[in-house]
């Protein structure tokens, strides 16, 4: 499994998530490691589908599900259900997707 998290230099969003994800990843008991991209530019957003920041993808895949159809690629914060970190429960979720299994959070 994949896990990276996109962020924009100075997101104060950003260390959070990255430990969150790290917190997850290790109560599910999956082994890999978590990547840190900082996006630079708008070339770079478009290219990496980078919905602002932070931006979590497993294997390549927006955890966000109601997020994978968006093209507003772009240099911006982004918020997570009125929150600059995303929930656990979608972070779960993707983990449990992408691991092809049942997990419980």
């Amino acid at each position: 499994m994949n896990i990276q998290v996109l962020y924009l230099e100075g997101c104060p969003n950003h260390p959070p998530t990255v430990a969150l994800v790290r917190h997850v990843v290790a109560d599910l008991g999956i082994e890999t490691e978590v990547e840190e991209l900082e996006v630079k530019d708008q070339e770079e957003a478009e290219h990496l589908r980078f919905l602002g920041s932070p931006t979590v993808l497993v294997n390549g895949v927006d955890i966000d599900p109601s997020a994978r159809e968006r093209t507003d690629y772009g240099m911006s914060c982004r918020i997570y259900d009125r929150l600059g970190v995303p929930s656990r429960e979608l972070l779960v979720a993707a983990c449990a997707v992408s691991h092809g299994r049942c997990v419980s959070g």
